[in-house]
């Protein structure tokens, strides 16, 4: 990991030559401005590198929307050029997606780009990452669009400096988007992880209101909750967010002060690592203390929640998992619900995002995928109906996701900062992994 940052710091730095030799911005600035016009021609054509993500020639990070000559092209102009394309010889648009769910926009697609075919990847994360930069250094592009998401800042902060991807932020949609969400990618969806509690177990709610309260003792010493996840540390978007809670120490101290009516006391090792570790910090304070839990890993979701519903009042479980697996409650009759509005806060979004592939073969094609499994300029498109399901939220005002039972609003995430996640992610990563092996519960 560490060499992970030192090679993003010096692919970023190269980005800062690359962009002043070939005319584009080494200010940290870019087009972010809803009224500024199009600057960095070459974006679009891939010769140089985006001026997104860390600068250091500034020591500031360049954030987006970034609006381009693509931003306000309409579903029609794009239409045209993707049939020109397609006459050209380019005649296959190839998405490689982290969602099986994508392989069901394919008829929809169809319906309203008849000319235009479609060519949908199911991989995984890494390996949509892995093909697209391997296609990068090889030039033998295949991908035009990627559809994955980026919890821990490495897609924002290497992918655009080696220039592998572009981002596509179409005006006109990205005016029913809060800007916190543009910042470091174009959103297909969110979605965030809850920790499941059992409804028969606690008919009067949820049990915990804050994140303490999980890994709180009896008494007696013994653990209020048998606490079931996936490891931590092999997931990177749990990760992150124990990452989160450290650079939002403070709120995490107020949240426990709230909780028990005094001043969080610390018992952490500052010293164990070779990197400064922050003193009096109640974010890894929160990661000292959960990394000494007793707690049952399992790596299938509908396992993590199946554990939760064999639960009972007199032997209380509580599961960290995906929103989706709410649907096992009207499925299999589970008897599961979210825990809502944990203090600090309840989770980061998860934000599944969309990103043209510099350099590919379909660039109108690839924006003209890209606006309709978005919605279209009107929400309507039907890109977004195979994603509509319980646990995933629309990011548009414009579309209602009335599928979900509450407003994501109404939760308790907050967007995900990946400024600050992406330098600490490796040392969190190091913690994690050391305390977790000398807990005498596992």
């Amino acid at each position: 990991m560490k060499m992970k940052k030192l090679l993003a710091l010096l692919l970023t730095l190269a980005m800062v030559f690359s962009l002043a030799a070939c005319g584009g911005n080494t200010d940290g600035t870019t087009d972010t401005d809803d009224t500024a016009g199009t600057e960095n021609p070459a974006a679009s054509d891939g010769e140089c590198p985006l001026n997104l993500g860390y600068d250091l020639a500034t020591d500031t990070e360049a954030h987006g929307p970034y609006y381009d000559e693509w931003s306000d092209l309409t579903d029609e102009e794009l239409y045209a050029m993707a049939k020109e394309e397609a006459a050209g010889g380019a005649d296959t648009i190839n998405v490689y997606a982290t969602s099986s769910k994508m392989l069901k926009v394919e008829d929809a697609w169809n319906e309203l780009y008849p000319e235009l075919k479609l060519e949908v990847s199911d991989l995984d994360s890494d390996e949509v990452l892995n093909k697209a930069q391997i296609e990068n250094e090889t030039q033998n592009i295949t991908a035009d669009v990627l559809q994955t998401k980026d919890v821990n800042g490495n897609v924002f902060f290497e992918y655009y400096s080696q220039g592998i991807i572009e981002p596509f932020y179409p005006r006109d949609i990205c005016s029913h988007i809060d800007k916190e969400n543009l910042m470091f990618s174009y959103p297909l969806y969110a979605s965030q992880a809850f920790w499941y509690y059992n409804t028969e177990a606690f008919p009067d709610g949820q049990p915990i209101t804050s994140w303490w309260q999980i890994i709180e003792k009896n008494d007696d010493g013994s653990q209020k909750y048998r606490l079931y996840t996936k490891e931590i540390g092999q997931e990177t978007a749990y990760l992150s967010l124990f990452a989160s809670f450290i650079n939002y120490a403070d709120e995490m101290a107020q949240s426990y002060k709230d909780v028990y009516g005094t001043d969080l006391e610390y018992t952490y090792d500052a010293s164990q690592f070779p990197f400064k570790v922050p003193e009096n910090n109640a974010g890894v304070e929160y990661l000292w203390r959960f990394s000494q839990a007793k707690m049952t890993f399992i790596g299938d979701g509908d396992e993590l929640v199946l554990a939760v519903h064999n639960s009972t009042a007199d032997d209380p479980a509580l599961a960290l998992a995906s929103a989706g697996k709410i649907g096992n409650r009207d499925e299999s009759g589970y008897n599961i619900a979210w825990c809502t509005n944990l203090t600090p806060y309840n989770a980061l979004l998860n934000v599944e995002s969309m990103f043209a592939v510099a350099g590919c073969d379909n660039p109108a094609g690839a924006r003209l995928f890209i606006r309709f499994v978005t919605g279209g300029a009107d929400g309507k498109s039907g890109g977004l109906d195979p994603f509509s399901k319980e646990g995933n939220w629309m990011l548009r005002d414009d579309v209602e996701d009335d599928w979900n039972p509450e407003k994501l609003e109404n939760l308790g995430a907050r967007a995900n900062d990946l400024d600050a996640i992406y330098w600490n992610y490796p040392n969190v990563q190091d913690m994690w992994t050391l305390w977790l092996n000398q807990n005498p519960n596992m």
